[in-house]
């Protein structure tokens, strides 16, 4: 199993993208959007994680993101199956819209899906470098391979990255389809500074900044956020920074993690094709 390189492997553009350190702002991004449909902030508040541990879900959807890319088959089936079984008991009315929450429930599954998968591309895109429509779409492909291990119905999942970019923009636009809850408000507190972990904490200002300040007008406009000249000059001074200065930075802080031991364990395997290995 250690030269198991999962379902993708080191060609793959799910390995281009997610091994990205600054795609894991796109996670900060992502949960504010989620948060921001209020179906989906029912069944946290059901499971109390924004109260008990504000960082569980993300943790836990950045886990399972780096599982299935990094991980190897075994690895990725058994954080997709655990995920699945903890959904199985996330359901109920919303007390706020009266509307009936579901974990399960394909359309819920498929916009978490969605607004993650579009904050990864497009940080990938300002802080590493532009994709072409192909590449996006082969993305598209490949991650959808992932998302219907946690049961998204691949017949309701649009056809290319742009459709599911238009599909989230589009049901965003629909009466009441976003509303400002508690736990969105809840998760747009902790985001702008709640209790952060301290590891991360020199930079978590900047992540919080282009969290809020990346996101489509009808996100911005659900959380207040103003946009200014003075902020998008800043936004996009800072990326342009991340972007240029990224070539010169050591693996170790341009890496995540799991991409460093996937390569770690693929380097050893005696199996892998020379070329295979030059792409790690």
């Amino acid at each position: 199993m250690k030269g198991d390189p999962g379902y993708f492997g080191p060609q793959s553009m799910m390995w281009k993208v997610n091994k990205e350190i600054t795609v894991l702002f796109g996670g900060a991004r992502a949960l504010l959007m989620h948060a921001a449909h209020p179906l989906i902030a029912a069944g946290a508040r059901q499971t109390s994680f924004y109260q008990r541990d504000p960082w569980k879900r993300l943790i836990r959807t950045l886990s399972l993101q780096n599982s299935v890319t990094f991980g190897t088959k075994e690895e990725a089936d058994d954080s997709a199956h655990r995920i699945n079984k903890l959904h199985e008991v996330i359901n109920g009315e919303d007390e706020i819209t009266g509307g009936y929450y579901d974990a399960l429930d394909h359309e819920q599954l498929l916009w978490v899906h969605a607004c993650l998968q579009i904050s990864s591309i497009y940080f990938y895109e300002k802080t590493v470098k532009k994709l072409t429509e192909d590449e996006k779409n082969q993305y598209h492909e490949e991650n959808s391979i992932a998302a219907e291990m946690v049961l998204v119905d691949r017949k309701i999942m649009p056809k290319t990255h742009e459709d599911l970019k238009q599909w989230v923009i589009k049901k965003s636009k629909e009466k009441d389809y976003l509303v400002l809850t508690d736990v969105a408000i809840d998760v747009a507190d902790i985001i702008n500074g709640g209790p952060v972990p301290r590891h991360i904490k020199p930079i978590w200002p900047f992540i919080a900044f282009t969290a809020f300040n990346t996101l489509p007008t009808e996100f911005k406009n659900i959380y207040g956020i103003k946009e200014t000249k003075f902020k998008t000059a800043l936004l996009n001074f800072n990326l342009y920074f991340l972007k240029y200065s990224r070539p010169f930075l050591p693996p170790f802080f341009r890496l995540i993690a799991p991409a460093r031991w996937a390569k770690q364990r693929l380097t050893r395997n005696p199996n892998l094709s020379f070329k295979d290995k030059s792409k790690l």
